[in-house]
């Protein structure tokens, strides 16, 4: 039987993220070329759809998928977390922000599946290690409008654009592997900013840490996994 996409995934990333040494470039060009094959319905989603109940986290249609378009408030669907990666999609409504936000010591390998999207990233300027940093002067590292579909893209823990921010411009989502995941346990917390830009240094601004108010700034529903069903090796992973 014909493995489904999402297995796929899950399997090259149990297998390079499993590994005691840093996954080379060869296995992250690997992990992206299989990320790249990923259409909506790959995940459980219907992205032209605008059936449903947009209001519930049960936002299915009739043929069992969630419905991107009916989405009204930015949703998670979580299809895996162990202690090595995380797999998982986020779905805008038009309009939505997610705030300027870090991945310390993170690698994360991102998948536009549909609509449009402007993301503003940043690396901080000088860092001497990935642990989380309150405030500094960072690089911008992205600053543009990105449309599906496009090739997937991979940020490191100093580069690649470690911070940044989503603005939908259309109903959107993106398909996610994080390695390792947040843990505030084990020092990967996830912290919020503000930019500023400095005049004097343009493509430089200054990220102060700040507050998220959660019930104004960021509210994120879930949303179950409708796609293929996904075989976990437990003693692995």
């Amino acid at each position: 039987m014909e493995k489904s996409k999402v297995q796929m995934l899950y399997d090259a990333c149990n297998y390079v993220f499993s590994q005691k040494q840093l996954p080379t470039f060869q296995q992250i060009h690997w992990l992206k070329n299989i990320l790249n094959l990923f259409e909506a319905v790959d995940v459980g989603i219907d992205e032209f759809s605008s059936d449903g109940s947009p209001s519930s986290s049960q936002a299915m249609i009739s043929n069992g998928l969630i419905s991107g378009q009916g989405v009204s408030e930015i949703t998670y669907i979580h299809i895996h977390e162990c202690d090595k990666f995380s797999m998982g999609i986020f779905c805008f409504p038009a309009g939505s922000v997610f705030p300027l936000h870090d991945h310390p010591g993170m690698t994360v390998l991102s998948k536009l599946l549909y609509g449009s999207v402007y993301i503003k990233a940043y690396d901080w300027v000088r860092g001497e290690n990935c642990s989380p940093r309150s405030s500094g002067v960072a690089a911008t590292a992205i600053d543009g409008i990105f449309n599906a579909p496009c090739e997937p893209s991979v940020l490191f823990p100093r580069n690649g654009g470690n911070i940044h921010s989503f603005t939908a411009l259309t109903p959107c989502a993106i398909l996610d592997v994080l390695s390792p995941p947040y843990s505030d346990d084990f020092g990967r917390p996830s912290t919020y900013y503000s930019d500023f830009p400095i005049p004097s240094l343009p493509g430089y601004a200054w990220l102060e840490e700040r507050e998220l108010k959660l019930q104004y700034d960021l509210v994120v529903k879930g949303a179950p996994y409708l796609g293929p069903p996904l075989h976990v090796v437990d003693d692995l992973c």
